[in-house]
């Protein structure tokens, strides 16, 4: 299978060893790759996969609410579990935070099933809450396997009785030589936690391969980075199109950057993210952001529906990328994330069929022609401004104005922000208020900032002495 993007045999090999040195990931040949679109289908093969389970079954992910969609998963892995099937789970904690309770798992565990929680608070790791596990995978049998976007939570089918829509959200369900290595990524997470994952006799499977796509499944943990790197990489190696979709967009510079340059170097560029999100602060230093991509040429949309959750991308029809990795910092350098890179034209073909019908429920975000660039919106469906070929994609100009736009705060407080950039002000009224706010309740009311921050400091000082006696203790040991 060639690798995409790069068209002479030299240079596919060159790109081939680039990509599996940059994800820390080889290309895997002989799978089949389903495009899941929207909760709805996830649950149904999901759960259609669990209750035909004959061997095993390991579920990891970042919520599992105690609502109706996660009581029919529970109940389904307790079915199974009393039929004799391994159950194991792993959630994380700050996920599962007000989602579900410990009392959520018992049925499960009364049939025999395993249930492991990541990363809880623990006394001597005082940033350990940073990292979570933001996986979201479902392995079967070894034989049938799901990574995706979604949790399992009736949040994300909507409420059609109030009119609101499902969350847009996107997965795959494989076969193949991925499937194993979808498993040992379930294995790794769930050895994190405590004892290593039992070994299965593999049930017998067909002679003949899955099918014929290659893929790259990347299972990052914290400070590996192997996303962040495979997404600049890309960014660099596009030559006509790179489609992005995602969640909660927080560029870093030198991704921003690498964007810029392409579309400066005449690639088509788009991010699509949410208009309404769930989590408006980083919706709003998204938008933040969004005037020096449009003045490089880059084309945002933002989408119409209740929530965008889908993490995707997809460069030239041929490279397409699906998973639980958003576009920041937490995703690309602290969480435990999982994404597909799939390195076949019909996959990248449909994905951007998909990312084209999901504009026609955008707006796409344009500079107005006024005297500082503000901008308007426009539906996606209207007729685009027409594209310039910029030179010097790689230009110290391009590096220039896109580290102006990794995080307005910082961009504020160092002085470098234009401002004609933001013609409203609005994200620095709101922390010009927010400190004033501040500033008042430390001058009339002390304590109440006194007392949280003794707090934190105590919290703070308890973690970091019980890391000193652990260390002594150990080196006491090793002296022994």
């Amino acid at each position: 299978m060639p690798t995409p993007l790069i068209l002479s045999t030299s240079n596919r090999l060159l790109a081939e060893q680039a990509l599996s040195r940059t994800a820390g990931a080889p290309l895997l040949n002989g799978n089949a790759v389903e495009l899941l679109i929207d909760a709805a289908a996830h649950y149904d093969a999901w759960l259609a996969a669990i209750r035909g389970a004959q061997q095993r079954v390991l579920l990891e992910n970042y919520i599992i609410r105690d609502d109706e969609v996660g009581c029919a998963f529970r109940e389904a892995l307790v079915e199974r579990a009393q039929s004799g099937v391994y159950v194991a789970v792993v959630v994380d904690w700050i996920g599962c935070l007000g989602q579900s309770r410990n009392s959520f798992w018992a049925p499960l565990r009364a049939a025999g099933g395993e249930v492991r929680v990541f990363n809880p608070p623990q006394l001597g790791q005082p940033f350990g809450w940073i990292s979570r596990d933001h996986r979201k995978l479902l392995v079967v049998d070894g034989v049938h396997g799901f990574l995706s976007g979604v949790c399992i939570s009736a949040k994300w089918l909507g409420d059609p009785a109030r009119n609101v829509p499902p969350w847009r959200d996107t997965g795959v369900a494989l076969h193949g030589p991925a499937v194993a290595e979808l498993e040992a990524a379930f294995a790794q997470s769930w050895s994190e936690i405590g004892a290593a994952l039992r070994q299965f006799v593999p049930l017998p499977e067909p002679a003949a391969a899955a099918g014929n796509v290659s893929l790259r499944l990347i299972a990052t943990q914290p400070a590996t980075a192997g996303m962040y790197r495979l997404d600049q990489l890309i960014a660099a190696m596009a030559r006509k199109t790179l489609w992005l979709t995602d969640a909660y967009f927080v560029g870093l510079a030198p991704y921003v950057q690498a964007l810029v340059a392409a579309a400066r170097d005449g690639v088509d560029v788009r991010l699509l993210v949410p208009d309404s999100s769930d989590i408006p602060a980083v919706a709003s230093v998204s938008r933040s952001g969004y005037r020096p991509l449009l003045k490089a040429g880059i084309r945002v949309f933002e989408w119409n529906g209740s929530m965008l959750h889908a993490k995707t991308a997809v460069a030239d029809g041929q490279w397409a990328r699906v998973g639980s990795s958003n576009l920041n910092i937490a995703s690309w350098l602290s969480n435990r994330e999982l994404d597909v890179a799939v390195e076949d034209a019909g996959f990248a073909g449909q994905l951007a069929a998909q990312y084209e019908k999901d504009l026609g429920n955008a707006t796409e975000i344009v500079l107005a022609p006024r005297r500082h660039g503000s901008s308007t919106r426009v539906r996606a469906s209207e007729a685009p401004p027409p594209r310039v070929r910029h030179g010097g994609g790689s230009s110290g100009r391009a590096a220039a104005g896109a580290l102006r736009i990794a995080n307005s705060v910082g961009a504020a407080l160092t002085d470098k922000r234009v401002l004609g950039d933001d013609s409203s002000g609005g994200s620095l009224f709101i922390g010009t208020l927010a400190l004033i706010g501040l500033a008042v309740i430390a001058i009339l009311w002390p304590a109440w900032i006194g007392w949280p921050f003794g707090a934190l400091a105590g919290w703070f000082a308890l973690n970091l002495g019980i890391r000193a006696w652990r260390v002594r203790k150990r080196r006491t040991a090793d002296k022994d």
